[in-house]
């Protein structure tokens, strides 16, 4: 019986934690949220102002709008899910 040396496997590349995890992802996404609501609200001002189009005003509102829509439903489901997660019974 022939015994082989055991060969170590290549250490992995380390593992970083999921980008979408912890209070970071949700301040991104506050941000991004902050960011899509200015810009609409520049384009309207734009337009208001005679320097913009009423085609661009409306396209950025209608994104912020989408983008709270999102917003709103999924902390509606964030919210639902820790409130089940809550009333387990251990």
């Amino acid at each position: 019986m022939k015994v082989e040396l055991l060969v170590p496997d290549l250490p992995a590349a380390p593992q970083r934690p999921a980008a979408n995890a912890g209070p970071s992802f949700l301040a991104d996404v506050a941000n991004a949220l902050g960011t899509t609501l200015e810009r609409a609200e520049s384009a309207e001002n734009a337009f208001a102002a005679g320097s913009g189009s009423l085609q661009a005003a409306v396209y950025e509102r209608a994104r912020a709008d989408v983008a709270l829509s999102v917003a709103t439903a999924a902390a509606g489901r964030a919210t639902q899910a820790i409130q089940s997660i809550l009333n387990m019974q251990v």
